[in-house]
């Protein structure tokens, strides 16, 4: 299909140009859905984007908050990490929407619904988030080298930009190889952390309680404080601008019946793999506060210190490797999605066509520079302080993604018959309301500590 084809604008009357350049446009609708079968099948077509979207939600920024929250407070503020996967569900659904109904990815539709003097700051402060969501990345897997084979942290992030040729790589024989990949890894840290917390014998019936809200979190300004940080560091604005670029990689039809199961299968697909993201996420926590609360040391917030304790305190000389391994395939997995979503925010905001090497070699640039720069700067002592620089810059953008995102899919007028129903937009809005509120306290919270 050309992907410059203006074949989704019937009757949407509220943007104000019409979107010709597809998302992604050499990925674009390359994905094959069946047109008969059993909804098995065309919901097996449709797995793969929300998997490359969870990378985001348990990459290396989550490690550090959800380590120092489990060392410091046991599994009391595992609720929290469950009320903020409930809240990538819903958002990450309206990316889904927003995609299917206006043929549009997010930074397509900030730049078509805004004027000039409105999207372009909505782009650069889009691309300073992708600046900041690679900063956790890179040193994340820049540790995860240093913990497995000693290689020093600055060549570490230098090696990290090799991933642009790996993605135009797998892109070139197919974007199912990419997803695939991904997946991979995914399976790799889920097998580490399985077998992390099998050694570390956590109290089960405590981590059921975790999950249940307590108003100790809201009481105690110090649990208060990392829980604002897990919340900034699960619900990223790099995914909402991803997600809505790489559900288009698939060829669903044109039809409302169509584009409804499309939406249906979408959605499925990102809810189930947020959930396995929640999964990484709790088992990150809950193996600090067995290995680290539960014998007394409630202050470790290193990647590094954490990764040196683990032998001693679980008695296996496996753990600090298993460890160091989930790290790098994390590292790994985040680099190359937010080399994805730099590319559709460059895209889509600014409409640059350029050749896909180039292209990637740019955006990756623009984020790879600054990390490493920074990464050298600070040197190994820093990088809890990077990790937690990086969500709080993450945090002050989140709500100029999720604010426009809202606005977008209530809109009948830009969403035709698929606008989000009204239940759905207050409860985002809700939580739109609450993120923004808990991110700028959490912003508030750095400038004055």
């Amino acid at each position: 299909m050309d992907a410059r084809t203006p074949d989704l604008d019937h009757g949407l009357t509220g943007w104000r140009q019409p979107r010709r350049e597809a998302p992604l446009s050499e990925v674009y609708r390359t994905v094959a859905v069946p047109r008969i079968g059993g909804n098995l099948r065309k919901l097996a077509a449709f797995v793969g984007p929300g998997y490359l979207v969870s990378v985001g939600y348990m990459d290396p920024g989550n490690w550090a908050t959800s380590i120092a929250g489990g060392s410091k407070f046991g599994y009391t503020l595992l609720v929290v990490a469950l009320v903020s996967n409930i809240m990538a569900i819903v958002l990450q659904s309206l990316c889904a929407r927003l995609a299917v109904a206006s043929g549009r990815d997010l930074a397509q539709a900030c730049r078509d619904a805004f004027p000039r003097a409105v999207a372009v700051p909505l782009w650069l402060l889009a691309e300073l988030a992708i600046i900041a969501t690679d900063l956790a990345e890179v040193i994340g897997t820049a540790i995860g080298l240093n913990l497995l084979f000693g290689i020093p942290l600055e060549i570490g992030v230098l090696i990290t930009a090799l991933d642009v040729f790996l993605i135009l790589y797998l892109q070139r024989i197919g974007f199912r190889y990419l997803e695939a990949f991904v997946i991979a890894l995914l399976g790799v840290i889920a097998v580490c952390f399985g077998v992390q917390i099998a050694l570390a014998d956590p109290d089960w019936g405590a981590v059921i309680r975790g999950f249940a809200p307590t108003t100790q979190i809201v009481t105690n300004p110090e649990m208060l404080y990392l829980a604002l940080g897990i919340l900034g560091a699960t619900v990223m604005p790099h995914n909402l601008y991803l997600h809505s670029a790489i559900v288009q990689t698939r060829s669903y039809g044109h039809s409302l019946p169509e584009k409804r199961e499309a939406l249906k299968f979408a959605t499925i697909d990102s809810t189930v793999a947020l959930m396995f993201a929640l999964l990484i996420n709790a088992s990150i926590l809950i193996l600090a506060a067995a290995a680290f609360h539960t014998t007394g040391r409630s202050e470790v917030a290193e990647l590094g210190e954490a990764h040196s304790l683990l032998s001693p305190l679980l008695g296996a000389a496996i753990a600090p490797t298993l460890f160091g391994l989930a790290l790098l395939c994390c590292g790994l997995n985040s680099t190359v999605t937010a080399t994805l979503a730099g590319q559709a925010v460059m895209e889509g905001f600014l409409n640059i066509r350029l050749p896909a090497w180039l292209r990637r070699l740019v955006t990756r640039i623009v984020a790879i520079v600054p990390a490493a720069v920074v990464t050298v700067w600070y040197g190994e002592s820093g990088t809890a302080q990077l990790l937690i620089l990086s969500q709080v810059v993450l945090s002050l953008q989140l709500s100029f993604a999720v604010i426009p995102l809202i606005m977008f899919t209530a809109s009948r007028a830009k969403m035709g018959a698929l606008v989000a129903p009204a239940w759905l937009v207050a409860f985002a809005a809700i939580i739109a309301a609450v993120i923004v509120t808990l991110n700028v306290k959490l912003l508030a919270d750095f400038v004055i500590g």
